[in-house]
């Protein structure tokens, strides 16, 4: 598994805004994340949200991304619109729930799909909530203290 982007964001924009506009606090691209085992990502919106989250971080597949360019002609939005945080090459996401992995020395537990919603449509085209359903990404909880750092 190859980490080709890092990204957090203080604040949500979609989660909680059921019936309301969506948020507009952009994702930021960093070269490295500090993640505290049981906690999150430090300077990430879920950071401590609650004990034992499933979704301390999440994980996106670029193949995945790259796939959904091309099947809906979108060439001038980034893979942060997806507002994962960990995007990745070279593995399936889906092989890793239920299962503790090891990226950059760091564990992680693998917890379930970070399932599509309908935001996806907005955020990047009509059709994406349906396309993404099995290929969502990865929701995770972090076992170990670490920093992850992206291209390395």
């Amino acid at each position: 598994m190859t980490i080709e982007h890092l990204y957090i964001s203080p604040a949500h924009n979609y989660f909680g805004h059921h019936g309301q506009p969506a948020g507009d606090t952009p994702m930021v691209e960093v070269d490295q994340i500090e993640l505290i085992a049981g906690k999150g990502i430090i300077g990430d919106r879920f950071f401590d949200y609650k004990e034992n989250y499933k979704g301390q971080v999440t994980f996106f597949s670029m193949e995945t991304y790259e796939r959904l360019c091309h099947q809906f002609s979108i060439h001038d939005h980034p893979p942060s619109v997806f507002r994962r945080n960990i995007l990745v090459r070279g593995i399936d996401l889906n092989h890793l729930i239920g299962r503790e992995f090891d990226v950059q020395g760091i564990t992680f537990q693998g917890t379930e799909e970070a399932k599509p919603c309908y935001w996806m449509n907005q955020a990047f085209a009509d059709g994406t909530e349906s396309a993404l359903r099995g290929h969502g990404g990865l929701r995770a909880r972090i076992l170990t203290d670490g920093v992850l750092r992206s291209k390395i």
